[in-house]
């Protein structure tokens, strides 16, 4: 038996590896999700999602609009957090807000965000002096502020509503119940393990070594990700049906359970995933008024953070690659053409020719 597990280990990181079982689990995730969702979309009229998207009001837009920004203001405290944490003190919050703003936008957006939004992040860090490790650990406390943010809201949420969350992982209630109270459990245990002193918040070793926050700073951690997950699921609750009625608690849940499928998924933007687990989750909506609410909210979290991010980003390398190194240029010939440096260098030249012509 000792020698059965070391065997087993061994054979699946050499046949199998966590990578390729992250791979299949993404395309599994994906090819269901997106089977569902044509399933889903069978006898859709397009008329009536136009329509839908008509009956939409302005001011919910309006409201659902000012929530996303305040989202992605909240967002841009998961590097600063991180960077804080690691003892990066001379990064500024402005680098933090823009790492966090562009890394998490384009990433998502383009998909597998843990090479995408830590290749942004490296590069904007880089000027900072801060290497790949640096960088690695960043990515790391900011994907725990965003886990421990979802356990906390969803096991909340699944506690109190645990039908909701039946709809989408068809379990009785109970076990969702029971779920909801095993993830409150593990955060509480986290707390109180984070109190054991700081050796035990040690993660790594040599090279790559980690300090957890300690027991108040997680705390603050796990409001940065509650914060931020309450303004995204209020913005999607602005924009659903007026009829039937629907909680804000039971669809924080689906948002919830909706938003953690498309990140497992790794598909850009999530599309596909998320809709289609909205779409399963709550049947009670109309097909074509949910479709309109999931558009407008796409549009409003998705399309335009990601083109603003781009543009900031492209803006950001224009600057730095070309206007700045050609403004040193200027700078530097106004200076040498102010001092009249060719002169002198001229002189220089002729007095080196006649020192060389004396030795012959």
């Amino acid at each position: 038996m000792h020698g059965l597990l070391p065997a087993l280990r061994r054979g699946f990181n050499k046949w199998i590896g966590w990578r390729r079982l992250g791979i299949a689990t993404s395309v599994c995730i994906i090819a269901f999700a997106v089977t569902t969702l044509v399933r889903t979309l069978k006898g859709i009229d397009t008329g009536v999602i136009l329509t839908a998207l008509t009956e939409i009001p302005r001011g919910s837009i309006g409201l659902a609009a000012i929530c996303v920004f305040f989202a992605f203001c909240t967002l841009t405290f998961y590097d600063f957090f991180a960077l804080r944490t690691i003892g990066k003190k001379h990064v500024p919050y402005r680098i933090a807000a823009l790492s966090s703003f562009t890394s998490y936008s384009i990433g998502h957006n383009i998909g597998a965000t843990v090479f995408t939004g830590g290749a942004i992040r490296f590069r904007i860090y880089s000027d900072y002096g801060l290497n790949a490790i640096d960088v690695a650990k960043i990515c790391f406390l900011s994907g725990l502020t965003f886990w421990l943010g979802n356990i906390f809201v969803l096991s909340i949420g699944m506690a109190i509503h645990p039908d909701a969350a039946s709809a989408m992982d068809q379990l009785p209630s109970s076990i969702n119940r029971l779920i909801a109270l095993g993830g409150l459990a593990s955060i509480g245990s986290y707390l109180v393990w984070l109190c054991m002193g700081e050796k035990r918040r040690e993660l790594g070793q040599k090279g790559w070594k980690v300090v957890l926050p300690s027991t108040p700073l997680t705390l603050v951690q796990i409001l940065i990700g509650v914060v931020d997950l309450g303004f995204c699921a209020t913005a999607m609750y602005l924009l659903m049906p007026a009829n039937p009625p629907i909680d804000f608690m039971s669809l924080a849940v689906v948002f919830i359970l909706a938003t953690l499928l498309g990140f497992a998924s790794h598909a850009p933007g999530s599309i596909g995933v998320f809709d289609a687990a909205m779409l399963l989750a709550l049947p009670e909506f109309g097909r074509e008024q949910l479709l309109a609410t999931l558009l407008v909210f796409r549009l409003l979290y998705f399309v335009i953070p990601f083109g603003l991010a781009i543009s900031i980003m492209g803006a950001r390398e224009l600057w730095m690659n070309v206007v700045a190194p050609w403004q040193e240029r200027r700078r530097l010939a106004d200076a040498c053409a102010q001092a009249n440096l060719p002169q002198q260098v001229a002189a220089m030249e002729r007095e080196r020719t006649l020192r060389q012509a004396g030795k012959r």
